[in-house]
């Protein structure tokens, strides 16, 4: 707090300091996360000044970053670091006064100029005997000496400044002063899978489900579901993603495309949590039990991939919350019990708690339901809805469950508007959803995935899902193979987060009238599927999807958030950005870059060029390199502007690895 006599302005301002949150919460990253921190740094006058990035680890160790000037004219300071450490990080920004670098430059204007030679001279051998006794460098002491000698021509003196052993000295022992602290900020540094991963979603109840000689089904089980494991982790995802798994109440049940009337048959769906068989911490008795659940897990971790659990906070008519918690409902004026709904859509099915009678209560139940399932070894939670919860309540839950688990991941499907998503972010969320199947035109998609990257990347990590149980876009409506093509490398490319809905990779693609998602929609009822059969006829996306997955493993760089460049092009269908990592945050030392061209018109051929910022590849500005395209095996030479044909109705997209200078 500033007073008259300490103001909050410091000697040397830091300003903007960067990654920051809009309201105080520690900003984000993830482990082998590549973070550029920066500040706006100044001060009166001519002085040289410097920042240094100060970075303290979870484990205490200290470490000072010297950062740069982002840009003659700009005050922008930035360094670059890779955080290599779960936990909390803190770090602050120090500015100063460059003591040296202000004399010297004056000095040799001054001596070339022949002006106010002696006393500048003079000043730099004051400075030659500070350096000599900070750093115990008898160099500068010779320097300071031979400065204040008289029978050596000006020119000679100051070229005492230049001996290599001072100037080592002065890398030791920096001459600064005025030294500024900024105040001190915390980067909350997650485990990898918080920011990178290949989500996978189905439903168990449907893989293994076979319909009966009188017509009813029989349900998928986890033991029928776990079959399809090897498959989906053979395509290169490391995420299997399960709608609810608890007991399906039966009042208001929906039936087959989201009917009011179900069929004694009709599985219901699973949002609609709770029966006589239990809640929030039971299994539908159709899927198995704890321990075939137990054993699901163990299969997908054998397999390389981890259970992510839908969490939906809130009940059918039938949960055992309604009645041995009725304070946990809203009361209508007739007696009854109000029920979800988005106006003028009704769920009657499914009953929204509400938090304000009995917070503590429900807190209490929440964290015991969330640490039940952590307790067989789940370790993501795909949250529906969070934005219809209060916002104290979820960074009360995460907190205390992070603080227990720090591993745990949390992804919010928020589908709201952009203050409420964010704010969700903050508040704790790991992951969010995103506005990217809105975002289909080239100004959407390049304006959008800019804002995923650099605005909000601080806090919010987007998981670029490309189809939902409840979303069937427009595009994939209309926009067949070539739109599935162009969505799926979009999604893959542009985050490092992605994810699907089992069945996108067979094209299903017809919407119930009037709506935005399937028709005969899975939530509703049982749908196997041969994905088997689809891949041997040539029907099935999977070997494109499996391509995109392993082109994300091969390349560090599209495991980054932060690094996405969009690039111009002359072509209002076609897209162009680059994912770029230098060679000091990759193992193998080389730098790492991508090249995305996209053909976002779904139904014709397009030709551009794409003009590229060289330097944002790390390449130089006037020079050729070769490219290979990973979805044709095709090669050529790139510079700064290159043409390109796209034709849907062949391949809609580049995915370009940049193999070097053309030789």
């Amino acid at each position: 707090m500033a007073t008259a006599d300490r103001p909050v302005i410091g000697r040397i301002p830091i300003t903007a300091i960067e990654p920051s949150t809009p309201n105080g919460f520690p900003s984000k990253a993830f482990d082998s996360e590549v973070v550029t921190f920066a500040a706006t740094v100044f001060r009166e006058g001519h002085g040289v000044i410097g920042a240094d990035l100060v970075l303290e680890r979870p484990d205490g160790a200290v470490r000072a970053v010297p950062m740069a000037l982002v840009g003659e004219g700009t005050d922008r300071y930035a360094a670059t670091v890779q955080v290599d450490s779960v936990g909390l990080w803190t770090w602050h920004v120090e500015s100063y006064a460059d003591d040296w670098a202000t004399w010297i430059h004056a000095a040799r204007l001054k001596i070339a100029a022949g002006v106010d030679t002696e006393a500048t001279l003079l000043d730099g051998a004051v400075l030659l005997d500070r350096l000599a006794d900070e750093a115990e460098s008898t160099a500068a002491a010779d320097a300071a000496a031979a400065m204040r000698d008289t029978e050596r021509s000006p020119a000679a003196r100051l070229a005492a400044a230049d001996d290599p052993r001072v100037t080592a000295a002065l890398v030791d022992a920096p001459l600064t002063s005025l030294r500024t602290t900024s105040a001190t900020q915390e980067l909350d540094v997650e485990r990898t899978r918080a920011g990178v991963g290949a989500w996978y979603e189905f439903f168990p109840r449907s893989e293994g489900a076979r319909r009966q000689a009188d017509g009813t089904w029989r349900s998928g089980t986890f033991r029928t579901a776990a079959r399809r494991l090897p498959g989906v982790a053979r395509m290169g995802f490391d995420v299997i993603y399960l709608p609810p798994i608890h007991p399906i109440g039966v009042t208001a049940r929906k039936g087959p495309n989201n009917t009011l009337h179900a069929g004694p048959a009709d599985p219901g769906s699973p949002w609609a949590i709770g029966s006589a068989d239990g809640g929030h911490d039971a299994i539908h008795p159709d899927l198995g039990n704890e321990e075939d659940f137990r054993s699901f897990v163990e299969t997908a971790k054998n397999t390389g991939m981890e259970v992510a659990l839908d969490f939906a906070l809130q009940c059918s008519p039938d949960h055992p919350w309604v009645t041995e918690h009725p304070d946990w409902f809203t009361q209508r004026a007739d007696g009854s019990i109000a029920t979800a709904e988005n106006p003028p859509k009704r769920y009657q099915d499914i009953y929204p708690i509400q938090f304000d009678t009995d917070p503590e209560g429900i807190v209490t139940e929440v964290l015991r339901v969330l640490r039940h399932w952590i307790s067989f070894g789940v370790g993501i939670f795909r949250v529906d809805n969070p934005h219809t919860k209060p916002l104290w309540f979820w960074e009360r839950v995460i907190r205390e469950i992070r603080t227990e688990n720090p591993e745990i991941v949390f992804l919010a499907e928020a589908f709201t508007r952009p203050p409420m998503m964010r704010a969700l972010a903050e508040a704790g969320f790991t992951q969010s959803y995103t506005y990217f199947t809105w975002r289909n035109t080239k100004e959407e998609i390049e304006s959008y995935l800019d804002e995923l990257a650099h605005e909000t990347s601080a806090y919010l990590r987007p998981n670029l899902f490309v189809n939902t149980p409840d979303i069937l876009s427009e595009y994939l409506q209309f926009g067949g193979r070539a739109g599935y093509k162009v969505r799926a490398a979009l999604a893959a490319t542009g985050a490092a987060t992605w994810g699907m809905y089992a069945g996108y990779e067979l094209f299903e693609d017809v919407a119930r009238p009037g709506s935005e998602e399937n028709i005969d929609n899975e939530k509703y009822e049982y749908k196997p599927r041969d994905f088997g059969a689809a891949e041997a006829a040539g029907a099935s996306l999977a070997p494109y999807v499996t391509m995109l997955n392993r082109f994300r493993s091969a390349h560090p760089a599209l495991r980054q958030l932060r690094n996405l460049h969009v690039h111009h092009t002359d072509n209002d269908a076609i897209v162009a950005y680059s994912k770029h990592l230098p060679g000091t945050y990759t193992r193998s030392g080389r730098s790492d870059t991508v090249i995305v061209v996209a053909n976002v018109d779904p139904h014709s051929a397009r030709e551009a060029t794409v003009f590229l910022d060289l330097a944002a590849l790390g390449l130089p500005t006037d020079g050729l390199f070769d490219v290979r395209d990973v979805v044709t095996g095709a090669r050529w030479t790139w510079g700064a502007a290159n043409y390109v044909r796209l034709d849907a109705f062949q391949e809609p997209v580049h995915l370009l690895v940049v193999e070097g200078p053309h030789r």
